[in-house]
């Protein structure tokens, strides 16, 4: 008997692109085991593949995506940019590095890691080199990572585009009721990882 997949429902950036709801996050996804776990999702109906450079399997991401069959054109990838490498040199080289390491020609969403409030002027830098990305069309959509209210005004005072998405913590433990409120306030979709609590021991 055929059966069918699900398909994820979907949340529209403030720049109309459509990015599917539900993921599949690799961090400490051993690279021995990311390839298989991406196209078994990818099987299983999930349309939205997360990771990063310091997850070191942004290689193992790409070869799954491409063993799964599916079109590139309908699966979302994410990956982010580490904090070394912040700066505006340094962000197109380490993306230029991440896009062979996937083996792709464009990524959907690219992420800002972590801020660095004690340097934000590379932060910034490294953000207007995202900006440039997605003016080229190397990226369909920018954001961030881990950014609470005070980071994220300070980038929207210093940039032009606002963050497509801030992915943080965000579970039944930890609601962050104050950042999401930022969020909606700036058009900015919340994205959690961690959504049931699953690295962190909560008491």
């Amino acid at each position: 008997m055929e059966t069918t997949v699900a398909k994820s429902p979907t949340l529209t950036l403030n720049n109309g692109i459509k990015m599917p709801a539900l993921g599949l996050g690799v961090f400490l996804s051993a690279p021995e085991e990311t390839a298989e776990a991406v196209t078994t999702a990818i099987a299983d109906g999930y349309r939205l593949i997360d990771t990063a450079a310091a997850y070191q399997n942004e290689r193992q991401v790409g070869e799954g995506v491409r063993r799964s069959g599916i079109p590139r054109s309908e699966v979302f990838i994410t990956t982010k940019l580490w904090a070394s490498d912040y700066g505006a040199e340094r962000t197109l080289r380490a993306f230029d590095i991440s896009l062979r390491k996937l083996g792709l020609e464009y990524v959907d969403l690219y992420l800002l890691h972590w801020p660095i409030p004690s340097d934000f002027g590379a932060t910034v830098e490294a953000y207007r080199a995202c900006e440039r990305l997605l003016a080229e069309g190397r990226v369909r959509a920018i954001g961030v990572s881990n950014f609470g209210p005070k980071h994220l005004e300070q980038l929207r005072e210093l940039t032009a585009v606002v963050p497509a998405v801030n992915q943080v913590e965000l579970h039944p433990f930890f609601a962050q009721r104050d950042l999401r409120d930022v969020h909606a306030r700036l058009g900015i979709v919340t994205q959690a990882w961690s959504p049931i609590g699953g690295i962190t021991f909560y008491r």
